[in-house]
């Protein structure tokens, strides 16, 4: 499988990583309902036996659960995949929701426990996860910069940051990643920070590439209405009216052009985000195994410019509706 090197670092990546938050299970505000780890440890074996050579997690993703599958899964195959985890997140004291935290102290505190968890002695990618307090950035992203010099994370990186705050923390420690979100109907950081992160070296891993399952050609108005109540999808916007019926006729336009290559819209989906110019990768959830063999099949896509102009002429409609 293709690699592709990230940012400035000696990682080279897969264009496309197995992502864990739907394994973490759904007992908190932010799951994706009930999960079975029989499945979760099958699937992050899958991967890797498909050639898919990096997972993404965090301490978030059910309370340190999904970091805790992980370890079990990779037990005798640290040394075949790269891992990416996040701090900087955590749980209020009753379980009811999640606060940021960026104080040095705790932002090593969190990779000691991230550490044990993976069953690792180092992470190959440390990434704050989201950038709060603001007021903080630095001092969490020094305690990072520490933690590389120590040998126990290889490179540094931050999720859901914007540029300004990039250009405050690039003093302090080379970025060698941003993970921000992206996909043919959350195109927010194609005008300033794909640029920026092309001009200084910061590999960008793309997140939700299929808008949490909106785009993958299964979704339906019923299947949405019977998401459990532990499912967050159910407060986002995008899985309410009017937005699900827009983003839903666009997978219905894209569906002909999936079809004539024999493959799944969510595939396209998925290409459509790695073929945009100063993207590294993307990120897709698997529950199952059946799934993560579906995704490894995305670089065999080949479209003709016909084809890109059709796909792109309907993404661009689908933009000026959800504008």
């Amino acid at each position: 499988m293709e690699k592709r090197k990230l940012g400035y670092s000696d990682l080279h990546i897969t264009p496309v990583g197995l992502g864990t938050w739907a394994i973490g299970g759904g007992e908190n505000p932010y799951g994706w309902g009930p999960q079975d780890d029989n499945d979760s440890i099958k699937a992050i074996q899958r991967a890797v036996d498909l050639g898919i050579n990096w997972l993404d997690t965090a301490k978030g993703y059910g309370h340190g659960h999904s970091e805790e599958v992980i370890g079990q899964a990779l037990k005798g195959r640290r040394d075949q995949v790269i891992l990416a985890t996040k701090c900087g997140i955590l749980w209020k004291e009753d379980g009811s929701d999640i606060y940021g935290h960026l104080k040095a102290n705790s932002i090593k505190a969190e990779c000691e426990s991230s550490l044990e968890r993976l069953q690792t002695d180092y992470i190959d990618l440390y990434q704050i996860h989201w950038p709060l307090p603001d007021e903080d950035i630095e001092e969490g992203w020094g305690a990072i910069a520490d933690l590389v010099k120590e040998g126990k994370v290889r490179y540094g990186g931050v999720s859901n940051f914007s540029v300004e705050q990039m250009k405050r923390i690039q003093k302090i420690h080379p970025i060698a990643s941003l993970q921000p979100p992206y996909s043919m109907v959350n195109r927010g950081i194609e005008k300033e920070t794909l640029p920026f992160c092309t001009d200084n070296q910061i590999g960008v891993i793309a997140y939700s590439p299929m808008q949490a399952g909106l785009l993958t050609g299964k979704m339906t108005k019923e299947r949405v209405a019977a998401f459990p109540t532990d499912d967050w999808r159910k407060g986002s916007p995008d899985f309410q009216e009017p937005r699900l019926s827009t983003i839903l006729n666009l997978v219905d336009a894209l569906r002909p052009i999936a079809e004539t290559k024999g493959l799944p819209v969510a595939t396209l989906a998925l290409i459509w985000v790695l073929h945009q110019p100063g993207v590294t990768g993307a990120i897709v959830g698997a529950r199952r195994p059946d799934q993560i063999e579906e995704t490894s099949q995305t670089m065999e896509l080949v479209l003709t410019e016909e084809e890109w102009a059709a796909v792109n002429a309907r993404v661009a409609e689908c933009e000026r509706q959800l504008a």
